[in-house]
């Protein structure tokens, strides 16, 4: 990692690998297209990094859905920041996109990754 990303960061990140997450890219009129499943590096509130099988380009919009142990959450916006070869696939780091824009704020995405959040968070501790 380095120390570009670490600076970008509005609050550390927690480990998360035991949530399920999975991905779409953004199609054209907000239609997703094909999902993938993808293995959760770390998170907080406001983005993440995601072990992902194949690349995908800085810039693109995604939907991400989550899936653990007390928790279900689907559709949330995010941007892809980086990409970059990791292991055995492409480490993608990804800003949640309802706290990029004011007008795209979301209580109800925010509080649904704020337990998220927590969750792990205590876990971690």
């Amino acid at each position: 990692m380095t120390s570009d990303c670490t600076d970008r960061r509005i609050k550390e990140r927690y480990p998360a690998s035991c949530l399920q997450v999975r991905l779409r890219e953004r199609g054209f009129f907000g239609r997703g297209k094909q999902a993938t499943a993808v293995t959760c590096l770390d998170l907080n509130r406001y983005g993440m990094a995601v072990l992902c099988p194949r690349p995908v380009e800085p810039g693109a919009r995604l939907f991400m859905d989550f899936a653990g142990k007390y928790i279900r959450q689907s559709r949330v916006g995010a941007k892809v920041v980086e990409c970059q070869r990791f292991q055995t696939g492409y480490r993608v780091s990804v800003q949640f996109s309802y706290c990029l824009d004011k007008k795209g704020y979301s209580r109800t995405v925010d509080n649904a990754l704020s337990r998220i959040e927590g969750f792990y968070n205590r876990f971690a501790s």
